[in-house]
């Protein structure tokens, strides 16, 4: 499969796509590695993942520059997601001792909890994140003992199979960690069906998670999933209007709006709607589109022409666009910052994920009504509260169903805490200390003492 530079539409590499008889082979050579790995003592395996942090740390540039060209993302974002798999790695190194069972008091003995992996983890990751949601499956997978074949997206699958070199490098057995570039109805679905896959993870649509979830039921396997989002910015009349409104285009604009936490909807009190607006417009026309490459640019291209023409297909001709920031001509599959003000809360606009840098601003009266707006939704992944009431921003964000809530910021993730969401947006965390255990059977073990 040639591997396509968003940005320029030039063919960047191509990549051999993985059949399935070589997926089987795949998971039978790690089903094989499993025993050695898991009896690895858990100092040695904490080494084996700080010298693969150490060598993701060393090749951050190089990492940083193939997701530029293959993905589109801004140099800036693709550092910070190279040094993400880097932290991701040294966080979970010191795990594996630290995953301590329990001595439970009982009558007649000693009882005992130990948690002891799966076996083979099978993680498939989306185009959107490629390097940082990778991690944060991989990462927690060996830690705990598993080993892990991985299926990268079919159009993002170059930053993978580095990381799988410097795995290798790093002295991580090759059969422990493997990548498997293919498409999803070949690799991905064989890691639902296949009995030696004991659990799962999963980024992306929602429709395809379930379809995913309906499939590891017939084995009962375990899964994570983190699924769709359309989060929602909520600011109150009392908040510093300027820096929420500066910010905001922050909040859904990274990475063209492909972003399961975007803050796709922004909720205004109707006070300070008109003011909110009035500062909101310089911001979104501020933002800087263009080379990927380019230090100063802070929104790239979208991924695909495909995806170009499904995020169009919401704006048609008499779509209520409020204004518009600008984006590159020629070559490359770009599209402006779009802010719209739909009429109806059953717009598409509202209800549905764009995956694109498109907005929809809506009024609200109270914080009751705010709280109703944000959650008429099937999706919790993320979202923001803008207040300078301490007390409401806890009542708010106690009320909001959703896994991810910054107040007076966007910021959704931090590798030391828990990642995931309500309702539609998936199941389990990823992430945090919360991770780790998922990724393992808990085993109570009793010794009777009695003669």
């Amino acid at each position: 499969m040639d591997v396509i530079n968003p940005a320029t539409e030039e063919v960047v590499r191509s990549v051999e796509l993985t059949s399935l008889e070589e997926t089987d082979a795949a998971i039978a050579r790690a089903q094989v590695a499993f025993p050695a790995w898991r009896a690895v003592a858990p100092g040695d395996r904490a080494r084996l993942l700080r010298r693969f942090a150490d060598a993701v740390d060393a090749d951050v540039e190089n990492l940083a520059r193939l997701e530029v060209v293959n993905s589109g993302h801004t140099i800036g974002n693709a550092r910070w997601e190279a040094g993400n798999v880097r932290d991701v790695l040294h966080f979970y190194a010191a795990a594996p001792e630290r995953l301590h069972g329990k001595q439970i008091p009982v009558a007649g003995g000693v009882d005992m909890t130990f948690y002891e992996p799966l076996g083979v983890v099978g993680i498939i990751v989306p185009w959107n994140f490629p390097m940082p949601i990778a991690g944060w499956g991989f990462a927690p997978a060996l830690a705990a003992g598993n080993t892990v074949v991985l299926k990268p997206a079919e159009l993002t699958p170059l930053t993978a199979l580095r990381l799988a070199e410097l795995a290798r490098e790093s002295g991580i057995p090759e059969d422990v960690f493997q990548v498997l570039p293919g498409a999803g109805p070949v690799v991905g679905q064989r890691f639902v069906t296949h009995p030696a896959v004991r659990k799962v993870v999963f980024t992306g649509s929602t429709a395809v998670g379930k379809r995913i979830m309906a499939g590891c039921a017939e084995q009962v396997k375990r899964t994570t999933l983190e699924l769709g989002g359309k989060s929602a910015n909520i600011v109150f009349a009392d908040a510093d209007l300027e820096k929420a409104a500066a910010t905001a285009p922050y909040g859904v604009f990274d990475n063209a709006g492909q972003d399961c936490c975007a803050r796709s909807r922004i909720l205004v009190q109707a006070p300070v709607y008109d003011k909110f607006m009035e500062l909101l417009e310089p911001a979104v026309k501020g933002v800087v589109v263009g080379d990927p490459a380019a230090e100063g640019t802070e929104m790239g291209p979208l991924i695909s022409a495909q995806h170009k023409q499904r995020v169009t297909s919401y704006l048609p001709d008499d779509a209520p666009i409020a204004f518009r920031g600008s984006a590159p001509e020629g070559p490359g599959f770009w599209f402006p910052p779009t802010v719209v003000t739909p009429a109806s809360l059953t717009d598409p606009l509202v209800t549905e994920e764009i995956f694109g840098p498109v907005v929809a601003v809506v009024p609200f009266t109270d914080e009751a009504d705010a709280v109703r707006l944000a959650n008429d939704t099937e999706y919790g992944l993320s979202g923001s509260i803008w207040t300078s009431n301490v007390g409401r921003a806890l009542r708010v964000s106690r009320a909001v169903e959703a896994g991810n809530l910054s107040v007076n910021s966007h910021s959704s993730v931090r590798y030391s805490t828990p990642f995931g969401g309500y309702k539609q947006s998936g199941l389990g965390r990823e992430l945090g200390p919360d991770a780790l255990e998922s990724f393992t059977e808990l085993k109570n073990v009793f010794i009777s003492t009695e003669e």
